[in-house]
């Protein structure tokens, strides 16, 4: 049995961020019942990379019932009553207010199922200067402050992935999972609410403390703005090798095993990490003459030698056939498709992974 076969999601939602959550739920043996638009989720048309299908949709709709509804007609919000009556959990990410507009407000929704537990999902929330703007991942990215600490010195970037979508999507997940524990104990649902913008906020908070005692982050591409080294080291047949020397003890194990210098770690310059980040480059030159002495297989062997962690800079072509890489396989109306598995491995059970659903599939409830 998994944790929460029994339950009942009803997932208004569309692209990312609430996907991303109910996909977890349903992972875990919830029923999800997806309220697609007339049209479909718009993820649906986000690609065609996945067997002809969208690879955002195959990866965050597994497990998914899905049901069409028109939501601005007295059927549709009929139907949607109806699944109310038997959840146990909804998500949504409609627009401010959109759901009051429907008749389905949370206030009237806490009153009419007390056990419900609501989790609304919005970019900044519905207070605030902000709380009526659109607002996606990149966009958010932006406006939090993300891509500031993010990219070269030259220029900011945007996090390679949905960050922020996905962050919010798993913040949801624990709220909603905390939420169900209280409701276990005292019988009372939940109303939650959740903005992209206090998500990232949150996840900002070391740069936002640098930045407010005097030392604020700068850009430093694929290096560590607050450690060093840590950062990208060329070996003498051109291999780029991430290196990070978390402790002083490491630090010494690089200065003795790799630089061939074992007075070096009690130099006033380097003694400690924060004289090494204000000595960057003179602390980076020393390993970097180092490493550029090795070519990338002696480079290994001595980080290994030296218990200092590194990795190699791959792409997704490597990712694919990475040696740690392990894969699930779903099934989806255009056939099965290969995809990473979630990262939680239960040891006593193996879980089952859900197909991905066509547009306006329901099971008979």
């Amino acid at each position: 049995m998994r944790p929460l076969e029994g339950l009942t999601v009803v997932a208004v939602e569309q692209a990312v961020a609430a996907p991303f959550c109910t996909a977890r739920l349903a992972d875990a043996g919830a029923e999800v019942i997806k309220i697609e638009r007339p049209g479909g989720d718009f993820a649906r048309g986000y690609d065609d990379v996945a067997n002809g299908l969208s690879s955002y949709f195959v990866w965050l709709n597994r497990g998914k019932q899905s049901r069409t509804l028109d939501l601005a007609h007295p059927s549709g919000k009929a139907k949607l009553s109806r699944l109310l009556d038997r959840a146990d959990v909804l998500v949504q990410n409609l627009k401010r207010g959109a759901l009051d507009r429907l008749g389905f407000g949370i206030e009237r929704l806490a009153s009419t199922y007390p056990r419900l537990i609501t989790c609304s999902i919005s970019g900044y929330g519905d207070n605030g200067p902000m709380a009526d703007r659109k607002a996606y991942d990149l966009l958010v990215q932006a406006e939090s402050g993300l891509c500031s600490v993010t990219g070269t010195r030259s220029e900011p970037a945007r996090v390679g992935i949905s960050l922020v979508d996905i962050a919010t999507g798993a913040t949801a997940h624990a709220a909603i999972l905390e939420a169900l524990i209280r409701r276990g104990v005292t019988g009372r649902g939940a109303r939650i609410a959740i903005s992209m913008f206090d998500v990232m906020a949150d996840w900002l908070t070391v740069p936002l403390l640098n930045h407010e005692g005097g030392k604020s982050p700068q850009r430093l591409g694929l290096a560590h703005p607050s450690i060093a080294p840590y950062g990208i080291f060329t070996t003498k047949d051109g291999v780029p090798i991430l290196i990070s020397v978390q402790s002083n003890r490491e630090w010494a194990q690089i200065c003795a095993m790799i630089i061939g210098k074992p007075n070096l770690c009690t130099d006033p310059r380097f003694e400690t990490n924060v004289a090494r980040v204000e000595n960057r480059d003179e602390t980076d030159a020393v390993v970097g003459r180092a490493l550029a002495t090795m070519d990338a297989c002696e480079a290994t062997e001595a980080l290994l030698r030296a218990d200092i962690a590194f990795a190699q800079i791959n792409d997704m072509e490597r990712l694919s056939c990475h040696p740690h890489l392990r894969r699930i396989t779903v099934a989806t109306p255009n056939g099965p498709v290969s995809i990473p598995a979630p990262a939680p491995i239960w040891e006593e059970t193996a879980y089952d992974y859900g197909a991905v659903p066509g547009l306006a599939e329901l099971k008979a409830s």
